[in-house]
């Protein structure tokens, strides 16, 4: 498959970003037959065009078959998701107060789209990464700017010619390009903008945000850790552990950057994750259709230095080839923590294993650390994993396996600190890219006069007594009178009737 692919001009781009904000000004898609028909041509370019994402995958990152799998159904599942919920999560929802002032009246959350909606996409993950985002801000009634990853250039390539064709261009434009292309991006306003990448690149994105208070989300990976004691249900441990680890080469923002083991264990968990990878991969990785590449030479050259500073540390594989963008799937046993692999995320199979005594010395070396965007204990000691999820700060937190709570539409995904902000899957993708408006709508029958001056002492007084009472919930009490009223009405029918 060619990757050949032309950026876009940049002395087009100005204009691109411009006309689409006049166009959502003059015609936004906030209906909800609008919305519904846009996320249906969504839904329709990935189901016709699946083989060809399935081949663009392979091309770009040498996916296994689970992977595109994974990518195709993730993203379906999301479309899907926001289909099916989009009229409940249009609605206007009534909230009870508690506030005196707003009494008499009602209160309600109105979503409205937030206006023209910036995506910036990463190479790793390149259908899903793109889908579940513009999905959200699809349903939620915004234009869009897609600006997928240069780097997986036959994914973006599909990309760009397929949303001109299902996609109206008034509301929905994709930007090819590197960081050139970006920059000029960038210097435009956006009303919401969301990336997916490294802290390097996000506080430029932030910075450009600042310039207009634009609020962003940005999910940014980091060295997610993974501690393991004793307790652990052993087999099961191995196979989640290795398949989480070398999960797309571990070209994965959640995947266990390292290990904390309890030392009573160490050397047993060596030498198991030895054999699991065996029983993965077999004798050579390299040509195993299960295994994935490096996205690119710069990439794959980055991950031969991270081994070559700490070679004498390597107790399984090691073996790197450039020409092939294969890095074997590596074990480090104690790297000096000063050393590059133990400072900076990974990204790729390479697996450092730090012992420590127990859970209390884990803590405390992930809590000297930035907060990860997600957290792995494998124990079956119901109050040490209790005790990691109450003493430490991460994105998401998972026990007893790896990276599945990035699947659950109903947990939000995202970092905290270092690691990112900002949240997203299913409904919190759709309250992303909306504005949640306060709205009281207040009724003229009664307005108190101890609102307004003159105030005085025993007014004041009153005031504060009826702000510690809440106001009546007249759903509430609407609701609970109903079978009264109901038994009421039976009781004259029958009554009646009997007449």
């Amino acid at each position: 498959m060619s990757s050949t692919s032309p950026y876009t001009p940049i002395d087009e781009i100005d204009a691109i970003i411009s006309q689409t904000r006049t166009n959502y000004k003059s015609s936004p898609p906030t209906s909800y037959q609008q919305r519904l028909k846009n996320l249906k041509a969504l839904k329709a370019m990935l189901e016709n065009h699946t083989e060809d994402f399935n081949n663009a995958m392979i091309a770009d990152l040498r996916q296994n078959k689970l992977l595109c799998m994974s990518e195709i159904s993730g993203s379906m599942h999301e479309i899907d998701w926001q289909i099916a919920n989009l009229k409940r999560n249009m609605q206007v929802k009534s909230v009870h107060s508690t506030s005196v002032f707003s009494f008499p009246g009602s209160c309600e959350i109105v979503p409205e789209p937030l206006g023209l909606a910036l995506i910036i996409s990463p190479w790793n993950y390149p259908l899903t990464l793109v889908f579940k985002p513009l999905a959200g801000a699809i349903a939620a009634g915004n234009a869009v700017i897609v600006k997928p990853s240069e780097i997986s250039a036959n994914c973006t390539k599909l990309f760009a010619e397929l949303i001109p064709k299902y996609l109206d261009q008034t509301h929905f434009r994709i930007i090819t390009g590197a960081a050139d292309e970006t920059t000029q991006i960038l210097k435009s306003q956006f009303d919401y903008i969301f990336y997916t990448g490294n802290p390097f690149v996000a506080k430029i994105i932030a910075k450009a945000a600042a310039e207009y208070l634009t609020p962003v989300t940005l999910e940014l990976g980091g060295k997610s850790p993974c501690y393991i004691d004793e307790s652990a249900s052993w087999s099961v441990m191995l196979k989640r552990l290795t398949w989480g680890k070398m999960l797309n080469c571990s070209q994965t923002c959640v995947t266990p950057d390292y290990i904390l083991v309890k030392r009573s264990v160490r050397d047993r968990l060596v030498q198991d994750l030895k054999k699991e990878l065996h029983t993965f991969y077999g004798d050579n990785p390299q040509e195993n259709p299960d295994y994935s590449r490096i996205i690119s030479d710069r990439h794959c050259k980055r991950l031969q230095s991270l081994i070559e500073e700490v070679k004498d540390c390597v107790v399984h594989g090691g073996q790197v080839d450039l020409t092939d963008k294969y890095v074997a799937p590596t074990i480090l046993l104690n790297p000096p923590l000063d050393a590059k692999v133990m400072q900076e995320e990974i990204f790729g199979p390479i697996l450092p294993i730090i012992a420590v005594d127990d859970e209390n010395e884990a803590i405390e070396f992930v809590n000297a650390r930035e907060k990860p965007l997600a957290l792995y204990v494998f124990s079956t000691h119901k109050s040490i994993v209790d005790k990691f999820i109450a003493k430490t700060s991460s994105g998401g937190f998972c026990s007893n396996d790896v990276a599945v709570h990035v699947v659950v539409p109903q947990l939000p995904f995202g970092g905290v600190g270092n690691s990112g902000m900002g949240a997203y899957n299913g409904d919190y993708t759709f309250n992303t890219f909306s504005h949640l408006k306060s709205v009281v709508r207040k009724q003229n029958w009664m307005d108190s006069a101890l609102r307004y001056p003159p105030y005085t002492d025993r007014g004041i007084q009153l005031l504060n007594f009826l702000n510690k009472i809440p106001p009546p919930n007249f759903g509430k009490i609407f609701r609970m009178m109903m079978p009264v009223g109901a038994i009421a009405i039976a009781w004259w029918y029958f009554g009646q009737m009997q007449h």
